[in-house]
């Protein structure tokens, strides 16, 4: 039923006509800021929690975010933090605690709070750094390298991400597909800053080498990011659309199947960057369509600052999208 809904929400998107969507429920991070900033949650005693029960924590982290679940993973955050770093010995609790700030800082990415990102993303790296396993390190740098990104130093951000890429794959006590996977997601998230600093050649490039990297590692439920080739697909079309060819990303688009992609958090995501490429196209009916085919897969994504920016735009068209006032106020858009 699943994979049947996401086929025709693709095809209201590039052929039919125009229909409404349930609305979406906010997300707040005010505990996680609290948490961060002042360590209000509470704090289990040494020995009250066991490695099975957070590595649950951690997987259930991860499960809330692929579902797009956002308003329930930042309310349970600070206490599984709390609980991760109860935990003896020290590095079993810095892996966990460093894959639950991986999991925030793409939290606070979605929900733009770039301030918190920064804090996210350090004690990301600092505690997998203890921890000394390779893939928590290596998605802790894609994270740095975002928070870098995010405050406008995008050489920055792609030194990082690229030096990173190299330094997984080049880590030999961690299984080749784990490293090719972890690997190719870093060149990705390297290619969509390139990309963004107006770097065709370099963009290009390392989206191809991702693209190779993915056609070769796997990963699971497990993993700590999405990888793959719908990942690295996804990417290739952000870096069309920041290179400004948006004709070229839809055309990449229509052979991207929804029901493929592994998440509900992903396939939001794609409707959400095809909306951007018609808005950048210029065809405002097709923008809305995407972003009604965003809100099915995956309500809370159209919470984040993107879509509010392209939500406020069609309300200049509201004469001939039907729905789109009310769209714009469930994304936020304050409209009078």
């Amino acid at each position: 039923m699943r994979r049947r809904e996401l086929l025709a929400a693709a095809a209201v998107v590039f052929t039919t006509p125009l229909a409404g969507a349930s609305p979406a429920e906010a997300s707040t991070l005010g505990q996680l800021e609290d948490h961060l900033l002042y360590g209000t949650a509470t704090v289990p005693r040494r020995g009250e929690v066991s490695p099975a029960g957070v590595a649950a924590e951690v997987k259930a982290s991860r499960q809330e975010f692929r579902a797009a679940r956002y308003d329930t993973l930042a309310r349970n955050l600070p206490g599984r933090i709390a609980q991760a770093q109860a935990l003896e010995p020290a590095e079993t609790s810095a892996t966990a605690v460093a894959d639950l700030y991986n999991i925030a800082t793409r939290l606070c990415i979605k929900l733009g709070e770039d301030g918190l990102v920064a804090i996210t993303a350090d004690r990301a790296l600092t505690s997998a750094r203890i921890g000394g396993d390779a893939l928590t390190i290596a998605e802790a740098h894609r994270m740095v390298s975002s928070a870098w990104r995010r405050q406008g130093h995008l050489a920055r951000a792609t030194d990082i991400a690229v030096k990173a890429a190299q330094d997984v794959r080049a880590d030999r006590r961690t299984p080749e597909v784990a490293r090719l996977a972890a690997h190719g997601s870093l060149l990705a998230t390297a290619a969509y800053t390139a990309a963004k600093m107006g770097d065709r050649p370099t963009a290009h490039g390392l989206i191809g080498e991702a693209a190779e990297a993915a056609g070769i590692g796997r990963t699971s439920p497990e993993a700590r990011t999405d990888t793959g080739t719908q990942q690295v697909l996804l990417h290739q079309l952000s870096v069309h659309y920041l290179l400004g060819d948006a004709g070229q990303a839809i055309d990449l688009a229509r052979t991207i199947n929804p029901a493929a992609l592994p998440t509900a958090e992903r396939q939001g995501r794609f409707f959400t960057d095809v909306a951007r490429c018609f808005d950048q196209w210029g065809k405002p009916e097709q923008c809305y369509r995407a972003l009604l085919a965003a809100e099915r897969a995956a309500p809370q994504e159209i919470r984040r600052g993107s879509v509010k920016s392209l939500a406020g735009g069609l309300l200049r068209h509201d004469r001939t999208l039907p729905g789109v006032r009310a769209f714009a106020g469930r994304a936020g858009v304050v409209v009078n």
